[in-house]
């Protein structure tokens, strides 16, 4: 009943496939649905009396039942990826020129008491062109969300290392095209900010502006962040490639990935390099208000802080991962069982760790787990209890022998949705 709710929510959600609104509500009742059958299934009810009787029967009638439910709820959040992507992008547009309005609205209202001057020009100048410069950004990289697709990982998520990259370059982007645009003559209309009813000059001398000794501070927090960026991108490819690191594409970049890891669990270290940096760059771009003849400039304790902070996060980032492992291969025993060898038919348990990566909890990523036993390779059956599944876990795993599989001497390994192969373990399979 659930997979034929899901169906019917999915061809209305198929014919409004540029709805976001649809697409969105269809994604939610296919997971409610998929939700309400795992947890019909783990009560005992819904399995047909034609596999009932036997046990092994019925538990893969469960999996391939959850497992083509949890497909359905992938089809339908693929279907609403298109919209969502394109409202995520019309909601940073609308950030963007919000800001440059608040920003006008800013000035308005403080020039009611001190005057227009050329910095408030140049400050709306700028504001105007960085808009228009991010929003045709937006709208070459439309398919991929606007302005996340730079800020985006290959695992879809948002990446912490370069967001605040890219926030240390637009304000240095801003800076620079805030003084080029005062070191232009700019004149200020008569009887505003002169008292003299004539109209001034203003302008800004260039090496004062560009002095590289105040701006040493700001360059090197950018090259600090920059480095860490692409120290961070060589480490996880790094840890891929050794095997050390999982990684599981997301089904879609959130707010919370820049705080989170894969598991959507809050990590410290990326918290902490997130709130640094953004105080440092708001001290910084305070100061560029204060001052806004010359570069912000970065005090040195700030850039030794950020340094501090930047090495915390790259040596989580070294340290994160661990390559799955089998420790041993055990056949399970149900109550009551005899103490047995291991024969065909028979469950086994593997057991070890690593054996579900980091954001490969949901359903459809754990219908991709593989046991290779000898040359067969058996699914991991799901077997769903209320609220989650009690198999396959991250340290164990339990599959029946098939009965393809010889009597013998059999190497075991597990295959994990990251595509990232285990140790071999042998066992002794009897007849």
């Amino acid at each position: 009943m659930a997979v034929q709710e899901a169906r019917q929510y999915g061809e209305h959600a198929t014919a409004c496939a540029g709805c976001a609104h649809c697409g969105r509500t269809g994604h939610r009742r296919a997971v409610a649905a998929f939700l309400a059958r795992r947890d019909e299934l783990a009560a005992g009810h819904g399995v047909p009396a034609a596999v009932a009787h036997s046990p092994v029967a019925a538990r893969q009638w469960v999996s391939d039942e959850l497992a083509q439910s949890a497909r359905a709820v992938t089809a339908h959040g693929r279907e609403a990826g298109p919209a969502r992507l394109d409202l995520i992008r019309r909601g940073t547009l609308r950030t963007v020129w919000g800001a440059v309005l608040a920003l006008l609205l800013a000035q308005a209202l403080t020039a009611v008491e001190a005057g227009w001057t050329g910095a408030r020009t140049a400050g709306l100048c700028t504001a105007l062109a960085l808009a228009a410069l991010l929003s045709a950004a937006a709208h070459t990289h439309r398919a991929r969300g606007g302005l996340l697709a730079p800020l985006t990982g290959e695992d879809n998520r948002l990446s912490t290392t370069r967001t605040v990259a890219a926030s240390w370059l637009l304000l240095l982007s801003f800076s620079l095209l805030f003084l080029t645009v005062r070191l232009l003559p700019l004149r200020s209309p008569a009887g505003t900010g002169t008292g003299t009813g004539a109209a001034v000059t203003v302008t800004a001398p260039a090496a004062t502006a560009f002095d590289l000794a105040r701006a040493a501070g700001l360059l090197t927090a950018l090259a600090l962040v920059a480095a860490v960026t692409v120290t961070a991108r060589l480490v996880v490819t790094a840890g891929i490639a050794a095997g050390r690191l999982q990684k599981v594409r997301a089904d879609r970049p959130r707010a919370a990935d820049l705080l989170c890891d894969d598991s959507s669990r809050a990590c410290l270290a990326d918290v902490q390099y997130l709130l640094v940096s953004g105080a440092v760059l708001a001290l910084a771009a305070v100061g560029f208000a204060h001052d806004p003849d010359r570069l912000p400039g970065v005090p040195w304790s700030l850039v030794l802080l950020l340094g501090v902070s930047a090495a915390w996060h790259l040596a989580a980032k070294c340290a994160e991962g661990v390559r799955p492992t089998i420790h041993s291969v055990v056949r399970s025993r149900e109550a009551g069982d005899l103490d047995a060898p291991i024969r065909t038919g028979d469950d086994i348990e593997i057991r070890g760790r690593g054996f579900v990566p980091p954001g490969a909890g949901a359903p459809v990523p754990l219908t991709r787990l593989v046991v290779r036993i000898g040359p067969v390779h058996a699914h991991v059956p799901l077997v769903p209890v209320p609220g989650g599944f009690a198999n396959p876990t991250d340290t164990a795993l339990t599959v029946p022998l098939p009965a393809d599989v010889e009597p013998g001497r059999v190497e075991v390994s597990v295959v994990t949705a990251a595509g990232v192969e285990t140790n071999r373990v042998t066992i002794d399979v009897v007849d």
